[in-house]
């Protein structure tokens, strides 16, 4: 047994909590003062006021004042990837768009490039620093995405190392499938015949080595369109494979409304919907994802998350973490920008990274909240004024410990 005392407060605590907030429900972020915490193993066991201290246990922590948060659950991130991308970066401040930067053929493809000459070894190694990097920035549950493969073979030597992550590392890992993430340059001008690759070479090899929780499009203009989104994740659906969406980043493209009709876990981006869409996702059971580093990097606009959550939906934050539009995991800073650019507060920004996240991913079960019985994943800090400082000093160093199924990896 692992016993933690002397916490400032333990933030999150929920007697049972094991599907999405909605609404109203955003707005609280219950809070257990002057408290202890017990851990079995790799599981929550018990929590209380420090009046009521358990006397031992097999290992003590005296967290002397600081705060005990839920780890952040990160369901978008594109993490394996080969290179970086920043010559791109200098583009956009000489004035190119993500679409122009894209038609020279940069963006995706430049990543698609790079990545065919990496073997699984190499690309599991570039991605050991940047897993080790969101553990120590609080993060214990991971989507991971292919999509820089474009190949059947890419593809695969993408997921087969998302699965060694999986088995490796101590964060809960989903994996997604994203072929369609664009056109592989085999296939320029064909997309037609692209989208037939996707769907009867790519999906069934996938299925064939149960490589993918999820199966994801980048439905928008310029890469896939509605119909075809529709007919890649009929496809997935008759493996059994869950749909998730790339919807409405660059234009209001009719993503949100293929995935709610295909009961997608999840519609992300969101920074071109209207009040259609936002009654769509507040009616479903689709999480609406918004990824404010993007927006952020890309200088472009923001989702409107509080208009999102005013209606009704369940909201979640997460990284979108990849070479070029959001090489950033770090979740604290994801969930500061949605309070600095999406002007959400603190609870709804910490709701939306950590129990919604986990909802998005399947995981709210096991995640997202301080509850007994749920995975012992949460971080320590120093001690605080508030759960806002967290969110409100993004920069300061206030992590000191990171916990992952029971274990202090920090």
């Amino acid at each position: 047994m692992l016993l933690i005392k002397n916490i400032g407060a333990i933030v999150g605590v929920r007697d049972h909590a094991d599907c999405p907030l909605r609404g109203e429900g955003m707005n609280h972020l219950p809070e257990l003062h002057d408290a202890w915490l017990m851990a079995d193993g790799d599981r929550i066991h018990s929590f209380g006021k420090m009046s009521e201290c358990p006397e031992r246990a097999d290992e003590e922590i005296d967290a002397r004042g600081g705060w005990l948060f839920p780890a952040f659950c990160d369901s978008h991130t594109h993490l394996v990837f080969a290179g970086n991308r920043e010559k791109e970066f200098v583009d956009k401040i000489n004035g190119l768009s993500y679409a122009e930067i894209a038609a020279r053929g940069g963006g995706i493809l430049n990543s698609a490039d790079r990545l065919h000459g990496y073997s699984e070894q190499q690309l599991f190694e570039e991605a050991a620093p940047r897993l080790d990097a969101i553990i120590a920035s609080g993060t214990g549950a991971v989507e991971i995405k292919s999509g820089y493969g474009l190949t059947l073979e890419d593809e695969l030597k993408m997921l087969r190392v998302i699965a060694r992550i999986k088995e490796e590392y101590p964060l809960a890992v989903r994996s997604t499938f994203l072929g369609a993430h664009a056109v592989g340059r085999a296939y320029e001008g064909r997309q037609e015949e692209y989208v037939d690759y996707v769907c009867r070479e790519m999906i069934p090899a996938v299925a064939a080595e149960r490589l993918a929780d999820y199966v994801d499009v980048f439905c928008e203009q310029g890469f896939f369109t509605v119909e075809q989104t529709d007919r890649i994740f009929n496809h997935a659906e008759r493996y059994g494979i869950t749909p998730r969406l790339h919807a409405n980043q660059l234009h209001c493209s009719g993503g949100v409304q293929v995935g709610v009709k295909h009961g997608a876990a999840s519609v992300d981006h969101l920074e071109n919907i209207g009040q259609t869409e936002i009654d769509i996702l507040a009616t479903s059971d689709t999480i609406a994802t918004v990824l404010p580093g993007a927006s952020f990097f890309l200088n472009m606009c923001h989702a409107p998350a509080r208009g999102l959550i005013k209606a009704g939906a369940a909201v979640a934050i997460a990284s979108d973490y990849n070479p070029g539009s959001s090489p950033s995991g770090d979740m604290r800073f994801m969930s500061s920008l949605g309070c600095i650019q999406l002007r959400i507060t603190p609870e709804q920004s910490l709701n939306a990274s950590t129990l919604n996240g986990a909802a998005a991913m399947g995981l709210a079960e096991s995640y997202g909240s301080i509850t007994p019985g749920k995975t012992a994943s949460f971080f320590l800090t120093r001690p605080l004024p508030s759960a806002a400082y967290l969110l409100y000093s993004y920069t300061e160093p206030l992590i000191t410990k990171v916990f992952l199924q029971g274990r202090n990896f920090l």
